[in-house]
């Protein structure tokens, strides 16, 4: 359980810290990214404007290439930004033929290949967007269609370049803090394991102490049961004190069944055989009360258990339908494979409606989902706690569920 909880500390941990820095790196490269997009489509917009060219501005562009209406560059635009931008722009018909291509302000394209970008463009039919490292954006132009491409390759590859790095510090970083929070787990989680510790020893103990007291009043009952005036109060006593004892005898089972350093001997059992020969036994007791017992066992099955575990699960899970099934109810068992899985189901049918909030918690010690049946099942509401760990002893899982809330289901999934 100790070894659990630490790797789960350390789980949550690494998670929440993966979940902090992902939505950072992501989050900055976004602001990046989007910071490039929105800078290229102000420039091409611009130029959208004004006819594919930057207009005059303080000598930048000669008089001859002015364009009708012209307009000013806004402020927010640096006065290097008409030397620093290399674009193209394509003029296009109605039919979608190639009227003019103005490579001016770049020279890594030529006409010929503009034309390519254009009519790719051009077929996509899409406003804006990127072709190779190119951010291009289509505009009405009389009876024409004016693409503009703007060069962002500079921008895009520290874009990239800035991507990489962020995800290499960021991995890098995980990898540091996860050596980090490994070493700080142990720390944390000792206290708790401490307490764990001394809370397991001290119900062996305290079970091993109780149970020689416990003896010598069954011993004293023997030799007083022949005095027939003190019979019934003798009764009342030995009953008590078989009720403490096996009480006693769970809880030490309990807490030695959740000793992971000492985990029950494994060997390879008919698991099947063992199932069937339990449930055979409970069989008479059922009818007796008029219960249908029903059994779906499928034979010849093998797993690596405890045979003993095994029995003591299949004896809880019985006992627990019988006592809790109404008169004339229904208790099935089902034991298949799944894939590479075993998978033991229990059910049974209950008198009172079956509740979510109930089933979060029947695992736990002491608690009874049917409180008014207390004295009259005479369990001690640690039976199902036992049946878990005896699962989670074989690797297994175990959950309890209700599918129509007249019912009580016991699973129990083992792997093969």
């Amino acid at each position: 359980m100790i070894k659990k909880l630490k790797i789960r500390f350390i789980c949550l941990a690494m998670a929440s810290l993966f979940v902090v820095l992902a939505v950072s790196v992501i989050g900055m490269n976004a602001i990046n990214y989007s910071t490039i997009v929105k800078e290229a489509d102000d420039v091409l917009t611009f130029l959208s404007r004004n006819q594919g060219v930057f207009p005059e501005a303080e000598g930048i562009i000669p008089n001859e290439h002015k364009a009708p209406n012209a307009q000013i560059a806004p402020k927010r635009f640096s006065p290097e930004t008409p030397y620093e931008s290399r674009y193209f722009s394509v003029l296009i018909d109605e039919s979608g033929n190639i009227i003019r291509a103005d490579t001016r302000r770049i020279f890594s394209v030529d006409s010929e290949s503009a034309g390519e970008y254009a009519e790719k463009v051009y077929a996509s039919g899409k406003k804006s967007g990127f072709i190779d490292e190119y951010r291009y954006l289509q505009s009405a132009e009389g009876n024409f269609t004016r693409v503009i491409f703007l060069d962002c390759g500079r921008k895009l590859d520290g874009f990239y370049t800035y991507l990489w790095i962020s995800i290499g510090m960021t991995l890098a970083g995980l990898a540091v803090m996860f050596f980090v929070i490994v070493f700080f787990a142990g720390k944390i989680v000792r206290p708790i394991a401490e307490s764990y510790e001394k809370q397991k020893q001290f119900i062996t103990d305290a079970g091993h102490e109780i149970k020689t007291p416990l003896t010598i009043i069954n011993a004293n009952v023997d030799l007083l049961e022949d005095d027939p005036e003190d019979a019934d109060c003798l009764q009342d006593i030995r009953q008590q004190a078989q009720r403490l004892t096996a009480l006693t005898n769970d809880l030490v089972y309990l807490a030695r069944m959740e000793e992971t350093d000492r985990p029950p001997e494994m060997t390879d059992i008919a698991v099947s055989e063992i199932i069937s020969e339990t449930a055979a036994a409970f069989r008479a007791p059922a009818l007796m009360q008029e219960k249908e017992f029903i059994c779906k066992i499928k034979p010849g099955l093998f797993m690596t258990g405890n045979d003993k575990a095994i029995r003591q699960l299949m004896n809880i899970t019985l006992d627990n339908a019988l006592k809790y099934s109404p008169e004339g109810g229904r208790i099935e068992i089902r034991f298949e494979q799944v894939r590479r899985t075993l998978q033991l189901n229990v059910c049974n049918t209950t008198e009172t409606a079956v509740n979510a909030e109930e089933l979060e918690h029947v695992f736990d010690r002491f608690y009874r989902m049917d409180k008014s049946r207390n004295s009259a099942t005479g369990g001690h509401g640690i039976g199902l706690s036992i049946a878990k760990a005896i699962v989670e002893a074989h690797k297994g899982s175990i959950r309890a569920w209700s599918q129509d809330g007249n019912s009580f289901n016991i699973t129990c999934v083992f792997t093969v």
